[in-house]
């Protein structure tokens, strides 16, 4: 990275990311009134289900703008590089594209790159950091602006931004309010540098450290051995995607939304202990959890009120 000098009034600037969350901070790139020269995304994928090739959102945002894509497999290789060198840019622009820049690519643009990492620096370091932040209660997360280096997520960082987690967020939530909050963040730091004004960017701490595991499809299945405090906050860390799940009276059902109830069941974790118009309560290893929307294998998500009524009738057909 050639730091020296005092940043152009109008960046040459690229954009690499791929899924949804990048669009807000691609679209502050091209309403910044600076030069988005290209975009990098991923390859096309099959998705649905005829498995047919998808554009991914970043690629189908920058098509619409008039922008060039780029899909390199990799990073790597002369050609992929030789690529990005030619645009001679002042800085590359990261957000969740999902393929690693070797230190060859880092240090091509004038001002190096940039990235938005959805937690607070260096907690969550990787893949999932929303989902972790989720799952282990964490009573606030945030963004923040970072300059890449060659390590995970270890880049010292530029700006960070802070919001709290409430009792309703879900992955879903928190993932559109930090992809808000990472645009504006992006925002300010592209207006410094055209100032030649950024602050310095600061070292991470090494105390506090933790790292955000992809999230696997295998912890949709609840333990209602745990407690429900757990359990509630799993449900809204696996929504929208992969959706919580349990076995109940042996039939499986995806769990929406749910909330933990204090005190004890008095029965064996995984018994069905009240069933009406406010929830399905379940007995877990400390409290209840109870269960407000759902959808059962092959229909639709429902109310917990709507189940209970189709519960009642098939207790009545039975009679």
């Amino acid at each position: 990275m050639n730091t020296q000098g005092i940043a152009p009034a109008r960046l040459r600037l690229a954009f690499a990311g791929t899924p949804a969350f990048a669009l807000p901070a691609l679209d502050a790139c091209l309403a910044s009134g600076h030069d988005v020269l290209g975009v990098w995304t991923q390859p096309d994928r099959p998705a649905g289900r005829g498995r047919q090739l998808a554009a991914s959102p970043v690629k189908q945002r920058a098509l619409d703008a008039a922008v060039p894509v780029f899909q390199p497999r990799s990073l790597k290789g002369p050609r992929a590089q030789r690529e990005l060198a030619a645009q001679g840019l002042d800085l590359l622009i990261v957000v969740a594209y999902g393929l690693i820049l070797p230190p060859a690519v880092l240090a091509l643009p004038r001002f190096g790159c940039w990235n938005l990492h959805a937690s607070l620096l260096p907690r969550w370091r990787g893949a999932a950091p929303i989902q972790r932040a989720l799952l282990t209660g964490d009573a606030e997360t945030g963004v923040c602006l970072m300059q890449m280096e060659a390590g995970l997520d270890t880049g010292p960082v530029l700006h960070r931004t802070v919001t709290p987690i409430d009792d309703a967020d879900t992955s879903g939530t928190l993932h559109d309010r930090l992809a808000a909050l990472g645009a504006d963040l992006l925002t300010l730091g592209l207006t410094q540098l055209a100032r030649g004004d950024l602050p310095s960017a600061q070292p991470q701490p090494d105390i506090g450290a933790t790292y955000a595991a992809k999230l696997d499809k295998v912890e949709a299945k609840l333990d209602l051995d745990r407690p429900a405090v757990d359990l509630a906050r799993a449900v809204r860390a696996l929504q929208p995607w992969p959706v919580a799940e349990i076995v109940l009276g042996g039939e499986r059902l995806r769990l929406h939304a749910a909330q933990a109830l204090s005190g004890s069941a008095n029965a064996e974790p995984g018994t069905r202990v009240a069933l009406s118009a406010a929830g399905v309560d379940v007995a877990t290893a400390d409290g209840v959890l109870r269960i407000t929307r759902l959808q059962r294998d092959g229909g639709r998500v429902i109310s917990a009120a709507d189940y209970a009524n189709a519960c009642r009738q098939n207790v009545r057909a039975h009679a």
